[in-house]
């Protein structure tokens, strides 16, 4: 499982709704240019490529260069980290809530 800020990188780079829009956008379609992106979204390709640099320093993303263009792609890696953690802190609470189960029983 990657560390602790790798794992806040991934959930701060989540918490925009415009990155969550692109990461999800390229999961479904494939490698895309910031200049595609943005053509769905309403606001400019400079912006898009300022969300996509925050998806790649947090690896959910990795541009490569194609002729005069950056096509980016997903990697999921990172999102594998953040579900471990979720799902280690969901078995604390699952602990949790049975011990008072049992108490209250």
């Amino acid at each position: 499982m990657g560390g602790p800020d790798r794992t806040g990188a991934v959930f701060a780079a989540l918490a925009d709704p415009t990155r969550r829009d692109l990461l999800a956008r390229l999961s479904s379609g494939g490698p895309s240019t910031a200049t595609a992106l943005a053509a769905g979204l309403p606001v400019t390709r400079q912006a898009v490529a300022r969300h996509l640099l925050v998806l790649a320093d947090a690896g959910l993303v990795r541009g490569a260069r194609a002729g005069r263009e950056t096509r980016y792609r997903v990697t999921p890696e990172p999102l594998a980290d953040a579900v471990s953690w979720m799902t280690a802190v969901g078995a604390d609470w699952d602990r949790r809530l049975a011990a008072l189960r049992d108490l209250l029983a």
